[in-house]
Formats: C-alpha cells, sequence, structure tokens
C-alpha cells in the first residue's frame, strides 16, 4: 500500500495578488486592498512594498491617504472566485485529486501526491514544477509537501518570506513543527491567552505538554491542538471536481469608454488564457467577450476563427475589428473573457498541392469585410436542398483541409471536363422566337443569335403551399451570332407569369 504524501498550495495575500495578476503594471508599487463600505473602509491586503512602507492590515482610508505613493484596490469577489478556479486548475495539473481550503485573505489547497514520483519525480520537484505553473498566471505561491496534509498547512504558513518549496521526510513531521509559532494554529482568541498565560510559544512546547493533562483543562478542542503540533492528526481527504474552464474576469477601477484602453485590458487577459491553454496542449477555439455596462446592462460578442489558434496579435486584432463594428452603448465597468478549447491545428499537404491560405491572415480580411458589408454578406456558399432559383444561405467560412486535399488529388483531366457557368444577377430579359416548342432563335444585349443545339427543357417547380409558388423551364443552349462567334448559356423560361430570362453564361 502507497504511504499517504501530501503537498499544500499556499498563496498569502490573495486579494491583492488576485488583483494585480491581471495589472502588470502595478506589481512593482505598493498596492492596498479595501474592503467595506466608504468611509468605513479598511485594509485587507497588502504586498510587499505597501508593508515595507510601514502599511498594516486595518487602516482605514485617511491612514492609507497620508501614503501617496500607494495604489488603493477595491476587494473583487468574482477575480478572486476566477483565480481561485485557476490555481485549482495548476494543482489539478498534477493530481486529480485536490481539496480547497481556503481562507479569507490566503489561498490553501491540498493535494494528494502518493504515486505520482513515476510521473514528476520525486516530491521536490514536483513542488518546483508547482510553483513554476503558478508563477505562469501570474501568482506567487509556496509547497510543502509532508505525510501529514495538516503538517504541510502549518508549515506552509510558516515558511519565511522568499522559500517557495520544503519537503519534509515522512515521520519527521514534529520535528519540522517544532520551532513553528502558534499563528499557523488559527488559535481563538481564548486559546492564544491560554498558552500564552502557560509561557507556550511555539508548536514543540506544545507537543511536549502530557495528552491527558491537557484534554483536562481544554477538552477535545485541546486534544486536536496537540495533534496538530506534532503532525499526527487525521484527515479525510475530500477532492474537489475540477472542470476545465477558460475563463477570466477583471472589474474596471473606473469606467472605460475608450477601445483602445479595454483592449489593453483585454490583452493581459488573453495572457493568461493563453498561457493555461498551451498547458493544457490545447488552442483558443471562440473567445466570448462580456462586458459589463452602466446600469447592470451587459454587452456580448463571440469571435470564433476558422482555425483554433493561441495567437494573441490574431485574437486581439479579430476582438478589435468586432467590437469596433459592434461597439458598446455605454461606459464599461468590468471585463469577462470566456474561451472554447479545441484542438491545435495541424494540416498536412501534398507535395505538389498549393499552398492553403493562412488562417490567420484570412480571419483579419474577413472581419475587416464584415465591417464594411454586414456579418450576413460573408461567408461561405451552402446550397439548399431544392430546385428554386437562387437558393442558397450564407455560413461561417471554415477551412476544411480534408475536402482541400481531397480537390488537390483530381487530374488536371479531370479538371478540364468541368465548365464554369457564370450566372447573371439579376438575370436579363431575352426575346425568344419558338419552333414545335423549342428555341431556334433569340436577341441578347441587342444582337441576334442562332440556336445551333437546344438541350432542355428540364422543368421544376416548388412551394406550392407558399405565396412564392415558382415554376420554370431551363435550356441549355448553344447559339452563333452574325459574325459566327459561339455562345454558350442558360435561358430559363417562368411558366407562372410568362417570359424569358438569360440566366447564366458558359465559359
Amino acid at each position: 500500500m502507497t504511504a499517504e504524501l501530501h503537498a499544500c498550495l499556499y498563496a498569502r495575500e490573495f486579494p491583492v495578488q488576485a488583483l494585480l495578476r491581471l495589472r502588470p503594471e502595478l506589481r512593482e508599487q505598493p498596492c492596498v486592498v479595501m474592503e467595506g463600505n466608504a468611509p468605513l473602509e479598511q485594509v485587507c491586503s497588502l504586498n510587499t512594498r505597501a508593508r515595507l512602507l510601514g502599511m498594516v492590515r486595518g487602516m482605514t482610508r485617511v491612514e492609507v491617504d497620508t501614503f501617496p505613493a500607494s495604489a488603493v484596490l477595491a476587494r473583487s469577489q468574482k477575480e478572486e472566485a476566477a483565480t481561485r478556479a485557476i490555481l485549482l486548475e495548476c494543482a489539478g495539473a498534477f493530481s486529480p485529486r485536490v481539496e480547497e481550503r481556503s481562507e479569507d485573505t490566503a489561498f490553501v489547497c491540498g493535494i494528494d501526491i502518493a504515486g505520482t514520483r513515476s510521473l514528476f519525480g520525486p516530491p521536490e520537484a514536483l513542488a518546483r514544477r508547482l510553483v513554476e505553473r503558478v508563477r505562469a498566471v501570474g501568482m506567487r505561491a509556496c509547497v510543502t509537501v509532508s505525510g501529514n496534509l495538516h503538517a504541510a498547512v502549518c508549515m506552509a504558513k510558516g515558511l519565511p518570506p522568499g522559500a517557495t518549496v520544503k519537503v519534509t521526510p515522512l515521520g519527521e513531521e514534529a520535528a519540522a513543527l517544532a520551532e513553528l509559532p502558534f499563528t499557523v494554529l488559527d488559535l481563538s482568541l481564548e486559546q492564544a491567552d491560554t498558552f500564552a498565560a502557560w509561557g507556550l510559544h511555539t508548536l514543540g512546547m506544545l507537543a511536549a505538554l502530557p495528552e491527558k493533562d491537557l484534554v483536562a483543562r481544554m477538552g477535545q478542542e485541546g486534544r486536536r491542538l496537540w495533534q496538530l503540533a506534532r503532525g499526527e492528526r487525521a484527515h479525510l481527504f475530500q477532492p474537489a471536481a475540477l472542470p476545465l474552464a477558460l475563463a477570466e474576469h477583471m472589474e474596471l477601477d473606473s469606467p472605460v469608454e475608450l477601445l483602445d484602453s479595454l483592449l489593453f485590458v483585454v490583452a493581459a487577459m488573453l495572457d493568461q488564457l493563453i498561457v493555461r491553454a498551451n498547458a493544457r496542449l490545447v488552442a483558443l477555439a471562440a473567445v466570448t467577450i462580456t462586458l459589463t455596462l452602466d446600469r447592470c446592462a451587459t454587452h456580448a460578442r463571440t469571435v470564433r476563427p476558422a482555425l483554433p489558434t493561441n495567437d494573441k496579435q490574431l485574437w486581439i486584432k479579430l476582438l478589435h475589428l468586432d467590437l469596433e463594428a459592434h461597439p458598446p452603448p455605454s461606459s464599461v465597468l468590468a471585463v469577462a473573457l470566456d474561451a472554447e478549447p479545441g484542438e491545435t491545428s495541424k494540416v498536412q499537404l501534398g507535395l505538389f498541392s498549393p499552398q492553403l491560405p493562412e488562417a490567420s491572415r484570412l480571419d483579419v480580411t474577413l472581419a475587416r469585410i464584415r465591417v464594411v458589408v454586414g456579418e450576413e454578406n460573408v461567408g461561405r456558399v451552402e446550397l439548399l436542398d431544392t430546385h428554386a432559383p437562387d437558393a442558397f444561405r450564407m455560413e461561417v467560412f471554415k477551412i476544411d483541409a480534408s475536402r482541400a486535399t481531397e480537390r488537390n488529388a483530381e487530374t488536371t483531366d479531370q479538371a478540364q471536363l468541368r465548365a464554369a457557368a457564370r450566372q447573371l444577377r439579376p438575370a436579363e430579359n431575352v426575346t425568344v422566337t419558338l419552333e414545335a416548342q423549342r428555341p431556334v432563335q433569340f436577341y441578347f444585349r441587342g444582337q441576334k443569335f442562332d440556336v445551333d443545339r437546344a438541350y432542355g427543357p428540364w422543368l421544376a417547380c416548388g412551394d406550392w403551399w407558399q405565396p412564392t409558388l415558382w415554376g420554370h423551364e431551363q435550356w441549355d443552349i448553344v447559339a452563333r451570332a452574325a459574325g459566327n462567334s459561339l455562345l454558350c448559356c442558360r435561358l430559363v423560361r417562368d411558366r407562372m407569369h410568362g417570359g424569358w430570362q438569360m440566366a447564366a453564361l458558359y465559359d
């Protein structure tokens, strides 16, 4: 049976880290996060630079304003929830058993890493890879490893600033916890006062007390603390479900009306989405941007290129063109990005096959055309299941690599057997002379043509149940003009209203 082995992922000052993750321009400044309603709001989290200036938790807004160089941010539960999901996703890449144990101002999760040595190497190597994975999404955290989950959590809380990884050998949890202060146990005020009165300051002092005497004075809660101090407290692991959700949310510090300013925010969010997609070996197939506007209104747009891609510049350009064509009606208060994962694009062409259009350049070109002619007029033609004239609809353009390869495999002789028809829109009226119900002569664009050969008629009708009832007969004609010039065309007769029209010309 594999021995228990747990890792703890711990991120201090989680509220401020969650806000600075998408605000890289503020990371080098002293920053504090305020919580509560004005004017009674207080500091609930701050970064290291703010702490070095002398700022502490619990400061009021008036006290914070005495530090002019600091940046003040409002706490955002939505951004914290999104960041919490991202960190759980990072932990889930190393084990399917992840349990969240977050506190008010710190992110804490336990990871069951028993049996992962063959995949990720020794525990220290796994811990360092996890730290790098978390750093890639813009967060700072530490990882501790122990055979006891509670011991790993306590050691993570007691790590000095700057330390990121600590691995405790199995059976040495008590010695590793001995020098840690009581603050890692989250004692109540009454418990802290009791231990202070007894002259206890570290977990080693608590672990040295007789168990029975401690239980007699503090009850079962004393026994729980004694077991925690010795690293012997058992834990029933409760893993959480970790679905893949490529989403980012950011609440803006002030309303934004300029599109360029909005795209600056979107670029930072796309960076994180692409990092997470690359870590899962997937690409972004579609991105939905949801803008929260004044008066609780929302403005949502979805961009879907022909092929999934992780090209940041391409996504910014496509979102820019789409928002330029469909701008939000009012100022923006918050931005959310939701991405749909897709497989990375790989197209294998034949040695002598013509190269397909570059997907990224084609997407940008189509987006620019949509701005001019409208979305409903750009795409790929799809024929409808009917013989009605001009029966088609526009669908979203997609590159089908398999069909392109099949077309490229056709021989030149097969391609030469096909004739191209240039359809006239709108069809032009012509005057036709009939003999025995077959066309023998017609006038087209002021010129007389004599029919050499006439193939047809092909009769078609439909939609008898609708006011748009239609019926026509079609002829394929080979005719000659006075100068012996040859004309191959298609004539159509409207059987419902009478009259002939030139529908198409054959090359």
